[in-house]
């Protein structure tokens, strides 16, 4: 199974290239690492590119926001199971291995990993703690517990989410729900990755949500509203 590993950064020039060496070694042949870049201000795409590995740069072009960015990368994807992946965390050995194993019999697979600060220091918790994570359609529309940096996905997944419908809040929740309804999910305990929580983070995994009550209701009937017609209406067309 040929991997597409699917990254929007922006100004993540700090950690991205710790990031890209804990992938190389990991990679198949056949395997690919996509970048798309909402117009950093600092260096990340050349910081990326002076590796001098086979990255693919998808864009460097601003579309704001990491939905429309991540919506990007995914279009360009070319594997049959494809990863979201952060520009600050660190994966550790054997996890494209655990991937791509669970994605033979899975349409999504969950992974965990151990949060840490920015200098790799444990905070005493693993993701699947911090989100509390779950399995359950409503459930998640409740809580969403799909944390994008955890994610993979085979390529059917992909063609029927995409292109994301407006107004979906986060992609990963997105297509977490549309998995929930549409085939098996997997959720890996093994700690895969170091996830990095530091001040330039751009999603509050596991802090309570700031959002009103009317906010967060109208979030959940729009992102309800997009996963049925993914569901549904994809399917016909397909």
């Amino acid at each position: 199974m040929k991997l597409s590993i699917c990254i929007a950064t922006y100004n993540g020039s700090q950690f991205i290239q710790e990031q890209l060496l804990s992938i190389f070694p990991q990679l198949e042949p056949g395997d690919e690492v996509l970048i798309a870049d909402d117009g950093s201000r600092d260096d990340t795409v050349e910081r990326a590119l002076a590796l001098g590995n086979p990255i693919r740069l998808v864009s460097t072009e601003r579309v704001g926001g990491v939905v429309a960015n991540f919506e990007r990368v995914l279009k360009a994807a070319k594997g049959d199971g494809i990863l979201l992946c952060d520009q600050d965390d660190v994966w550790l050995p054997d996890r494209l291995t655990a991937i791509r194993s669970a994605l033979y019999s899975s349409q999504l697979v969950m992974i965990n990993g151990e949060v840490v600060d920015e200098h790799l220091q444990p905070r005493g918790q693993t993701i699947f703690q911090a989100v509390n994570v779950h399995a359950g359609f409503w459930p998640n529309l409740l809580k969403n517990s799909y944390i994008g940096c955890c994610m993979a996905f085979r390529r059917e997944l992909l063609d029927r989410v995409l292109p994301f419908p407006s107004g979906i809040p986060w992609h990963d929740w997105y297509i977490g729900l549309v998995a929930e309804r549409t085939g098996a999910i997997a959720r890996l305990p093994q700690i895969s990755m170091l996830y990095r929580r530091h001040g330039g983070n751009f999603s509050p995994t596991g802090e309570k949500s700031k959002n009103s009550l009317w906010r967060k209701l109208s979030m959940r009937f729009g992102i309800l509203r997009a996963v049925v017609i993914a569901v549904n209406f994809r399917t016909r067309a397909q």
